[in-house]
């Protein structure tokens, strides 16, 4: 196999095959079969940065394990290229499965099965994983539990589908050309975006990156947007109405790639904004500056036209973004709030 990248899928396999049949000896081998010993694992509030694969089996998976005793991970997308440093990822996304037999992180059992979605980025150096950077949806696990204690969705809370042309984990022969055309489209829709409020709102010139029916599928806490219309209603508005100011690349910059018609982008954080207005979860503005860990992956739709040139635009978006570390910057803390629910 002479596609690095492919290399790189291919050495993460043993680990997502142990992941999916889930036992505590599998799970912890493979993770020190492809994690650096001193790996950095950046995980989700409350787990924060852990040190290396001991770390993530004993302090995350291991928990999640006994609660849900029939563990299982499954993978929807999985893609893999260089950022533009040259520094090579591969992005799973998908979701932890399994019954919900005992509490976990205080959250009560329901005897029930229940799902987590998952974002997760890990950066290679030769043949090691020396850096993840993962967003479990937390909240998704309080929410299937009935204790979620803070403002309901805007936009439709629902077991997130996987990709709709069913080919989000990357194989064959990878495309350099098309995966860059593929990163270009996210990236100039995302400099367009970025230009309202400050301009008008046709500046974002929002017809022109998406297709007119394109999902946007949200965390827990935020949901699903259909359209332009509901992207709008459900999260755009709200988000920039609270957040103005909203830039990228402070403490960190977004890591983009793409892998065909694929792009992931992962940074720890990757967004810096101030509360400046109301209407976003619920948050009062109080003009203090937080940053966001938002995990995204894209899939583009291309048609030929008829005078031969390609037309591009974003069919689905799956966003995972760490919203109890959120909460967590403006001295809220989720997790104890929602235990008070839970108590009996």
């Amino acid at each position: 196999m002479t596609d690095p990248h492919r290399r790189h899928q291919a050495l993460l396999e043993p680990l997502r095959a142990a992941l999916y049949d889930y036992s505590p000896q599998g799970a912890s081998a493979a993770l020190r079969g492809v994690f650096a010993p001193d790996a950095a694992v950046r995980l989700t509030h409350p787990f924060e940065d852990l040190d290396g694969p001991d770390a993530m089996y004993e302090q995350a998976l291991a928990p999640l394990a006994a609660a849900w005793p029939d563990l299982e991970r499954r993978d929807y997308i999985v893609i893999a290229g260089a950022d533009p440093s040259a520094q090579p990822w591969v992005g799973c996304a998908g979701s932890y499965m399994g019954t919900f037999a005992d509490a976990w992180l205080g959250i009560p059992p329901t005897g029930r099965p229940a799902a987590m979605r998952y974002h997760e980025f890990f950066r290679f150096e030769g043949r090691q994983i020396v850096e993840m950077q993962a967003v479990w949806d937390v909240p998704e696990v309080m929410m299937h539990a009935r204790v979620w204690p803070m403002t309901p969705s805007l936009g439709r809370d629902w077991l997130v589908p996987s990709p709709a042309t069913s080919d989000g984990i990357a194989s064959g022969p990878r495309d350099d050309a098309e995966s860059q055309a593929s990163v270009d489209h996210v990236v100039g829709m995302l400099s367009d975006m970025g230009r309202h409020p400050r301009e008008p709102v046709e500046a974002m010139r929002l017809e022109q990156w998406w297709h007119p029916k394109f999902s946007w599928y949200g965390p827990y806490g935020i949901g699903t947007g259909r359209g332009i219309a509901g992207f709008r209603r459900f999260h755009q508005i709200p988000f920039l109405r609270a957040m103005p100011d909203r830039r990228g690349g402070y403490d960190g910059d977004g890591h983009f790639f793409g892998d065909g018609a694929y792009v992931g982008v992962t940074g720890w954080p990757g967004m810096a904004m101030t509360l400046t207005g109301d209407g976003w979860l619920g948050i009062a503005a109080a003009g203090q500056q937080i940053t966001m860990r938002s995990l995204d992956f894209w899939r583009i739709e291309r048609r030929v036209r008829p005078d031969g040139s390609i037309e591009r635009r974003i069919r689905e978006n799956w966003v995972l973004i760490d919203l109890l570390h959120v909460y967590s910057q403006i001295g809220v803390d989720v997790l104890a709030r929602m235990r008070e629910i839970a108590a009996v």
